[in-house]
């Protein structure tokens, strides 16, 4: 029995981190193609797009498969409503931040700084959310943003914090605040959280694009940028929900270190950049990175002494024996924290 369950847990974790690598993989293709189409489409307009692409696609998916919300699935509640807002109001920000510093800087530079979103992720749940975030996990950190610079070694001279950086960093600030927030909605159903934070995040960046005066695109622009959104922030997020919900959302975020090499490997395949010798070498210190992390997900566990009660009646008279045992134990919960049943048995003689 013990075996069994100790299997399950593994399966849902190896199952977690295939999730958080498919939506490091998904989002990737966000940066290479959107800056590409903002040589059509506005920055605001853009980031409206994108969610609303997400939302709507997410909750088409969930019409079209009869996705039932699971018997688990909790129910949204008062306690919830300031983690809704705060998502939305994020998710916002986040984007139209991205869209503008995009405008001011490379695609390597902005998909490099991208990745300061696992740094900003694992921070806040340390301090504001108690997760507890482990040694190998702060060496796996490292090494993640050491392969990031590592990246656009060669650029090094040229790389420098302008506005446009600046830009991303604080996007990637807000995502870090917003994976937080997502991480306390990811016992709900997956299919609403997305559909709600794309539908209202889009017409959240609509209206503000209206107020900066922004126009609309082509309906052919328009429709694309909603399939990117669909794909690199819809399908993406709701991998990304998956994992946290049994990882954590530092666990999670830091496998989107995989990006800037998929992105960097795209704009190769398709924009027929060449890949340099800091690619591969970064690669090489991602996967040392990505490794730890793994191996931190996978094995995590810890040890506790636990207090047994048994009561037992002899001849009339009640005897109560307490046991103490310590065993070493692997959990899954996203914050570390888990319940011990404790069990008492009560044994009668009979003479």
């Amino acid at each position: 029995m013990l075996i069994r369950i100790c299997g399950d847990v593994m399966n849902k974790k190896a199952i977690a981190v295939i999730f958080a690598i498919v939506a490091s993989v998904l989002y990737a293709i966000n940066i290479p193609f959107s800056k590409l189409l903002l040589n059509k489409i506005e920055p605001t307009m853009m980031a409206s797009y994108l969610y609303l692409g997400a939302g709507f696609g997410v909750g088409m998916l969930n019409i079209f498969i009869k996705k039932k919300q699971k018997e688990d699935s909790e129910k949204y509640t008062k306690k919830d409503l300031p983690y809704l807002i705060g998502m939305v109001l994020l998710d916002i920000i986040a984007p139209i931040l991205l869209m503008f510093g995009l405008l001011d800087s490379a695609s390597s530079n902005a998909s490099l700084l991208n990745n300061f979103e696992i740094v900003c992720t694992s921070f806040i749940a340390m301090i504001v959310f108690k997760e507890v975030v482990s040694k190998k996990m702060w060496v796996a950190i490292f090494l993640i943003t050491i392969s990031s610079f590592v990246l656009s070694f060669e650029d090094l001279l040229t790389f420098k914090l302008s506005w446009g950086s600046l830009l991303v960093i604080l996007a990637t600030l807000c995502w870090g605040l917003e994976n937080n927030c997502t991480r306390n909605l990811s016992n709900k159903n997956t299919y609403s959280i997305v559909t709600i934070k794309g539908i209202f995040s889009g017409l959240g960046s609509l209206i503000v694009a209206l107020c900066l005066n922004e126009s609309f695109s082509q309906i052919k622009y328009i429709l694309i940028a909603m399939l990117l959104g669909f794909v690199a922030y819809g399908l993406s997020i709701f991998f990304y929900i998956k994992a946290q919900g049994i990882i954590g959302a530092s666990k999670t975020s830091a496998y989107y270190s995989v990006s800037p090499f998929v992105g960097t490997l795209l704009l190769f395949l398709v924009f027929k950049e060449q890949l340099s010798w800091s690619y591969f070498l970064g690669l090489a210190i991602m996967i040392v990175g990505t490794i730890i992390v793994v191996i931190d997900t996978l094995l995590e566990s810890h040890s506790h002494q636990h207090q047994h009660e048994i009561t037992h009646t002899h001849n009339g008279v009640t005897h109560t024996h307490i046991i103490t045992h310590t065993h070493r134990h692997n959990h899954f919960l996203n914050n570390n924290k888990h319940a011990h049943k404790h069990i008492k048995l009560t044994v009668q003689d009979i003479n």
